[in-house]
C-alpha cells in the first residue's frame, strides 16, 4: 500500500479520531509546542506511533500547504470501486442520498465536497477516474476527516454507472445555471443524486443528457456561478431541509 501524508492540527486531529491504524508516523516541527500538538505527540506515542521531532524545512518540503508545525505519514485512504458502490446501497435502510462529480479536477474542491456531503449526511461520492482530482494530501487536508467517514468511489464509466443507478430507482438532479428548474421548487426527496460539473464547463453531455431533471440555484448578484464546493452545499443542504 502507497504511502501518503495528512498534515494541519485539524486534519491530523480527525485522522487520530477516525482511521488511527493509518497512521504509521508523525512528524513535529521542533521548537513547536502548544497544548494541541503536545495532546497529539501523547496519543501518537500511546498506539505505539514513531514520532519525529524535524526541522520545519523539512515539513515545508513535503506538504504543498499550510502544516501548522505537524505532519502524520499514513497508508493510502481507500478509494472504493464500483463494486463497492452495490454493497453500500443494498446496506442502507434510508433512501439512497449520492453526490457525483463531474470532471472535478482541483483537490481542494474535491475536499470541499467531500467535507460539505459527510455534513450533509450523503452515503457516497462518486467520480469518474479519469479527468478528476484524486484523494492526494491537500485533498484531505481540506476535507478535515470526511475522507475517512464519506466512501469516495471511482468508475469506469461515469455514464454507465448513472444508468445503473436510475435502473435501481434513483433520480439524477443535474445542476446548469441555464436550466428551468429552481432548486427551491423542486422535490429533492426520496432516492437522489446530485450531479454537479466542473467549474466553467459544467457537466459533460453525456452526463447531461442522463439526468432526469435539471436545476439551478438562484443568483442575485453580479457573478454568473459558484464554486462547485459552495454550490454542492447550497444544493445538498436544500436536499437535506426537505427530506428531515
Amino acid at each position: 500500500m502507497s504511502n501518503d501524508v495528512v498534515f494541519g492540527l485539524h486534519a491530523v486531529q480527525s485522522l487520530f479520531e477516525q482511521s488511527p491504524e493509518r497512521v504509521l508516523e508523525l512528524q513535529v516541527q521542533k521548537g513547536r509546542t502548544d497544548k494541541r500538538i503536545n495532546a497529539l505527540v501523547d496519543q501518537a506515542r500511546d498506539l505505539g506511533v514513531s514520532v519525529k521531532f524535524v526541522e520545519r524545512s523539512r515539513l515545508d518540503a513535503k506538504v504543498d500547504g499550510v502544516h501548522q508545525g505537524i505532519m502524520a505519514r499514513v497508508s493510502a485512504a481507500r478509494v472504493y470501486r464500483e463494486e463497492d458502490l452495490e454493497d453500500i446501497l443494498d446496506g442502507l435502510n434510508e433512501s439512497p442520498f449520492l453526490l457525483i462529480l463531474d470532471g472535478v479536477t482541483d483537490p481542494h474542491n474535491l475536499g470541499a465536497c467531500l467535507r460539505t456531503a459527510d455534513a450533509a449526511g450523503v452515503h457516497a461520492v462518486i467520480v469518474p477516474k479519469d479527468k478528476s482530482a484524486s484523494l492526494n494530501a491537500t485533498a484531505t487536508k481540506v476535507a478535515c476527516g470526511a475522507a475517512d467517514n464519506v466512501p469516495l468511489i471511482q468508475v469506469t464509466n461515469l455514464a454507465r454507472t448513472m444508468e445503473w443507478l436510475k435502473e435501481r430507482g434513483i433520480w439524477m438532479f443535474g445542476t446548469a445555471g441555464e436550466s428551468s428548474g429552481n432548486i427551491y421548487q423542486s422535490d429533492l426527496k426520496g432516492s437522489l443524486a446530485l450531479v454537479m460539473g466542473a467549474e466553467g464547463k459544467g457537466m459533460r453531455r453525456l452526463t447531461r443528457d442522463l439526468c432526469d431533471s435539471l436545476i439551478f440555484i438562484p443568483m442575485a448578484g453580479s457573478v454568473s456561478s459558484l464554486n462547485v464546493s459552495v454550490a454542492a452545499g447550497v444544493c445538498l443542504f436544500e436536499a437535506v431541509r426537505q427530506r428531515q
